[in-house]
């Protein structure tokens, strides 16, 4: 089994959307990122993967990522140096804690579409969106 056949057609359709709303009114850039599995530990993949999408290259450092392994039922939230530097000491955690009661109810795509709603709301609270803003990384679900 793939990641992609974790979520149906319909459900990926439903994270891009979400993505694609809460990039709306932000400069800032949310990507979704599905592992089968993890070896190690989840923030050093996390980590690895934000640099694979090469999410660091935002002009603001605005990026946040949303790492899931699904057959390990682990998960991370990484955002760049801009973003970190403005939200609450404890807002990734409080994000994960959402995401992570809609996973125990086995709603993956709510989970996911929550951590992005949330994130969204802080990138608009601290980056808003510019005239001249453009889409500087795919709204696209990447899969491992």
């Amino acid at each position: 089994m793939k990641p992609k056949d974790y979520f149906t057609p319909d459900q990926q359709q439903k994270i891009v959307d979400a993505i694609e709303e809460a990039e709306i009114n932000t400069s800032g850039e949310i990507r979704v990122h599905i592992d089968l599995t993890c070896k190690g530990d989840v923030l050093d993949q996390a980590a690895k993967t934000f640099a694979m999408l090469k999410m660091h290259k935002t002009k603001l450092r605005n990026g946040v990522l949303i790492y899931l392994s699904v057959q390990d039922h682990k998960f991370a939230i990484l955002g760049d140096a801009g973003i970190n530097s403005q939200v609450p000491e404890n807002f990734w955690e409080t994000t994960k804690q959402a995401m992570l009661n809609q996973f125990k109810e086995n709603n993956m795509t709510e989970g996911l579409v929550t951590g992005i709603t949330m994130a969204g709301e802080q990138l608009k609270k601290y980056f808003p969106y510019q005239d001249n803003d453009i889409n500087e990384l795919e709204n696209n679900i990447s899969f491992g």
